[in-house]
């Protein structure tokens, strides 16, 4: 491919056949950044991205004609020419200019997605650079992940609560679309987003001499083919079942859509009649709609939820993470390219949601609940909120001594991963019971055989080291009382 173009206004055309802009030209105008070094930087990052292919040409161009200028404004009321001296200082500046900022055209503050989009853009060129271009960019991280959380709306956790989901479960047992049944639990056990599950083709199953079976895909988001992901045998009974469905209509179907595993035949409105593949708007708007209401599946509140397809992901991600599964691991499972992509969008999502109820006294992490050991009265409780920094927290397996310190959540606690080799973590006789059930549950995985073959039980093991020590101690201070 040709070397990056000289100039500030690039005219770019979309050459990927998969693109719905296939075709279609993109007047990139650099012109509105002042700082030649930064401006350098954008450039960079836009001729990159989109000579391997690691974003889409439109997302590119929305991205840097749209967002990006936001943040080029800034840089110029505050005199910044560098993304290479940007601090903690700087962002928070540019948080406070969003939400003040008055849109031209609306002549209204800036949008919450708006603000949030910019943001997010910066974040992007900046982690882009981290990996590419290192010496342009800060060496410690500026950014706490959390800029936009509670401002103007509460946070959305992607995941799937555990309730919704025994709740999809169980509806899929008597559901009659076998596409939305069989799709669903693709989804479940792939973690794939929606448009790569309907482009799966009909032999993306392959034999493995050890897992069992894998499964293999283009990554449409990445432009990439998935490294082949051991699978569950119900997600292998899943796809046959939708090749045996979908064998008489490839007869009917267009030559470049013969081997696509999500074909039907469209019911009614424009092509009725005709075999297709599925489309999203089908697939996650219609039928995901339809299958909600028809099994009154609802959340906490009552009200029917909002199922979306990349919420499967996030729920995958997120119980992996949850289970002490290496981040390595997970990305590899997702197909991030970088770990730091997984680790920003997965970590802690499902503990951070269970702790809300602490939040206003400091208790977070892997709470079942406070133990009336530690708090006998409405006084104690009291104090302990006017003294968390020497409190200690009742875990659902034992107490940590130091849950905060000058005001923070020890990471520890908040991650509740390595409590059990941690000075400040104790545990009694009374929850030996609890120790022993993990520790079950942990080795009957090991036995079946892991979701994700031998690589991803193998991190099961030093957690079942430390549990069986554990145990063996608390059964011998059991046996002294």
């Amino acid at each position: 491919m040709a070397s990056r173009p000289d100039g500030d206004v690039w005219n770019i055309v979309d050459n990927d056949k998969d693109s719905q802009h296939y075709g279609r030209n993109f007047k990139f105008d650099f012109s509105y950044i002042s700082s030649k070094e930064i401006e350098d930087v954008v450039k960079d990052y836009v001729w990159q991205n989109y000579r391997v292919g690691n974003k889409v040409l439109k997302r590119l161009y929305d991205e840097i004609q749209n967002h990006f200028k936001w943040f080029s404004m800034f840089a110029d009321t505050n005199s910044i020419h560098s993304l290479r001296k940007l601090n903690n200082i700087n962002i928070d500046g540019f948080v406070s200019f969003l939400h003040t900022t008055i849109a031209p055209k609306r002549k209204r503050p800036l949008a919450y997605t708006s603000q949030k989009v910019a943001l997010d853009t910066l974040k992007s060129v900046i982690r882009w650079c981290q990996l590419h271009r290192p010496n342009d960019v800060p060496a410690t991280e500026i950014f706490t992940g959390n800029e936009y959380i509670g401002v103007n709306r509460k946070l959305k956790i992607d995941f799937i609560p555990d309730d919704v989901v025994a709740q999809i479960n169980e509806a899929l047992k008597k559901e009659e679309n076998p596409y939305l049944k069989y799709g669903i639990i693709i989804l479940q056990s792939t973690g794939m987003r929606i448009g790569d599950l309907l482009k799966l083709r009909i032999d993306c199953i392959k034999p493995h001499l050890i897992s069992g079976y894998t499964i293999e895909w283009t990554q449409h988001k990445g432009r990439k083919d998935k490294a082949p992901m051991p699978v569950r045998s119900e997600c292998v009974a899943a796809i046959e079942k939708l090749i045996e469905v979908t064998s008489e209509l490839r007869n009917e179907a267009d030559e470049k859509d013969k081997d696509t595993l999500m074909i039907h035949r469209i019911p009614k409105g424009i092509g009725a009649g005709s075999v297709s593949v599925i489309t999203t708007k089908t697939f996650t708007t219609n039928w995901f709609r339809d299958f909600i209401k028809r099994n009154n599946i609802k959340d906490a509140n009552g009200n029917y939820y909002k199922l979306t397809s990349h919420q499967f992901r996030r729920t995958l991600g997120t119980d992996m993470l949850s289970k002490g599964t290496n981040i390595n691991v997970i990305q590899q499972v997702l197909g991030h390219s970088d770990p730091s992509v997984t680790k920003r969008f997965y970590a802690d999502v499902k503990d951070k949601e269970r702790a809300e109820v602490f939040k206003d006294v400091g208790v977070i992490g892997n709470i079942n609940q406070i133990q009336s050991s530690v708090f006998d009265n409405v006084s104690e409780f009291e104090w302990f909120k006017a003294n968390k920094d020497k409190c200690v927290a009742g875990l659902c397996d034992g107490y940590c001594t130091k849950p905060v310190t000058n005001g923070n959540i020890c990471p520890r606690l908040l991650k509740r991963q390595k409590c059990y080799t941690c000075s400040r973590y104790i545990t009694t006789p009374e929850y030996l019971d609890a120790y022993k059930q993990h520790l079950a549950n942990l080795e009957k995985q090991l036995e079946e055989g892991a979701i994700y073959g031998e690589h991803y039980a193998e991190h099961f093991i030093p957690t079942i080291e430390v549990l069986k020590v554990i145990i063996e101690r608390l059964e011998g201070l059991q046996s002294v009382n």
